[in-house]
């Protein structure tokens, strides 16, 4: 039997030709084991033979170690193979190089521990000996598998290994042990063995950086297009409001002109044809019949200039409701009728919707006062509580609480479309969730008070109230009981 001598001369041993039908493991493991054969009667051969493979099992377990810090780092990695080899050889020096230019992902470039595990990062500090072996390798000089030497300058014998990946050279291991610690074939074994895993894990480190640095490249761009796209929507629905808003206005200005050039140059004329009337007639009967028929001519023609005014002046988001209710005590009123308008509390902004039928509402109410009520005196009050709105519209005239809701009673049971008004206010409170009241107002008149909560939605409020306008005859609506 042969075996590989725990150290000898250098270059180790080839191993010998595989008999046929037979292929040996290879020469590092042959001379990591030792042995070709177990037989126990080779009792001395056997005994170094397991002290060395004890030694290459610690030695393997320390790579092993050295290696699962992959996942760290290029840096991290490059430390533990440095201590593995140390600890390994004894070593009092173990430097570690890159090839410039090759594994360029890879850091530190060079690595080397001193007597007791010292790092040492300048170059300039170190033995001229290693400073120059570190120089050959980051240069590219391979030198080949240099097996153990005697290295004259620090009296050690060192070891140098190259590192290699895909057939080309990317680094190397110089190491240098104390005299009385001789390098053998094994170490230079588990050398290269470390040599060759250290090669892969590095060029896996520098995988897994690229694919982390790609993976957040991604990440960021994704949110980005997350972004843009929420960006995109909004805009997209800015303009679909936008043109929304625009055919409206385009259809509220159609209408006006309709109206300003139909409408009302009908009702103009109808005037002037019952004022020539007038002047023909004698018959005081005929006379305050006539003279009714002009009124009703003339307040026809202010509410017709009125919803002109609002066709073309239609509210807008800049402006909120406190603002609408403030013009529209101004806009074609009596002028024997005077608005006074009051906000109190804190405003917030209510939804379009909600601030639209408020606003209705109070001009429905300001136009009964004015048409019917025989008021001189109107106020509207407008106050802000915590979750809640409340309207209220008041007047000195001479409705009654009680004849609005007989009105409100008829108009719900009438097909005629009597008393319309009163009807859409009482609809429009029921769709925002609200309530909407009548009582006596401190004036002497009549007062229109709606209550409705904020945010509050239209049908959801009050579920199973479709007959909402009959049932609001109990509520009340409006005094003097006859609306448009």
């Amino acid at each position: 039997m042969t075996s590989v001598p725990s150290s000898g001369p250098w270059p180790p041993r080839r191993a010998e030709p595989a008999p046929a039908g037979r292929s040996w493991p290879g020469p590092d493991l042959d001379a990591l084991t030792g042995l070709r054969s177990g037989k126990p009667s080779f009792y001395p051969e056997y005994r170094v033979s397991a002290v060395r493979l004890r030694r290459v099992i610690l030695a393997l377990e320390r790579i092993s170690a050295a290696l699962v810090r992959t996942m760290e780092g290029s840096e991290a990695l490059v430390r533990a193979v440095v201590d593995a080899a140390a600890d390994h050889l004894s070593a009092d020096w173990v430097a570690f190089a890159l090839v410039d230019g090759r594994l360029k992902d890879a850091s530190p470039r060079h690595l080397v521990l001193g007597p007791d595990g010292v790092e040492w990062s300048n170059l300039e500090l170190v033995p001229a000996t290693v400073r120059t072996h570190v120089e050959k390798v980051r240069s590219g000089v391979d030198a080949g598998d240099e097996g153990p030497a005697h290295d004259r300058d620090t009296a050690r014998t060192h070891l140098h290994v190259p590192v290699r990946l895909d057939g080309r050279t990317v680094g190397g291991f110089v190491a240098w042990t104390p005299r009385d610690r001789e390098v053998d074939d094994t170490d230079h074994s588990v050398m290269r063995i470390l040599a060759g895993q250290t090669a892969s894990a590095l060029q896996n480190c520098a995988l897994l950086e690229r694919s982390e640095k790609l993976y957040a490249r991604t990440a960021r761009q994704a949110e980005d297009l997350r972004t843009r796209n929420a960006e995109l929507q909004r805009t997209q629905e800015q303009l679909g409001a936008a043109r929304q808003r625009e055919v409206l206005d385009n259809e509220r200005h159609r209408i006006a002109r309709e109206l300003h050039d139909s409408v009302t140059q009908y009702a103009l004329s109808a005037g002037m044809h019952i004022e020539m009337v007038r002047g023909e007639v004698g018959d005081p009967r005929l006379l305050e019949h006539l003279d009714t028929a002009k009124d009703l001519t003339r307040r026809a023609v202010e509410q017709l200039r009125s919803a002109i005014y609002a066709l073309n002046h239609h509210e807008s988001a800049d402006r909120d409701l406190p603002a609408m209710l403030r013009q529209l005590a101004t806009v074609h009123m009596p002028e024997e009728l005077r608005i006074d308008v009051r906000i109190g509390g804190e405003p917030v902004r209510l939804p379009a919707e909600q601030e639209q039928s408020l606003f209705r509402i109070a001009g429905e109410a300001l136009f009964n006062t004015a048409m019917h009520a025989e008021a001189s005196r109107a106020s509207i009050r407008l106050a802000y509580r915590p979750g809640a709105v409340r309207l209220t519209v008041s007047d000195d005239g001479t409705g009654r609480p009680e004849e609005v809701r007989r009105s409100l009673r008829a108009s719900a049971l009438s097909p005629s479309g009597e008393h319309r008004g009163l009807v859409n206010m009482q609809t429009r409170a029921v769709e925002m969730g609200g309530s909407v009241t009548f009582r006596r107002a401190r004036m002497g008149g009549l007062q229109v008070q709606v209550d409705v909560p904020v945010g509050g939605s239209g049908g959801d409020a009050r579920p199973g109230r479709r007959d909402a306008p009959r049932q609001a005859a109990h509520d009340g609506v409006h005094e003097k009981g006859v609306a448009s």
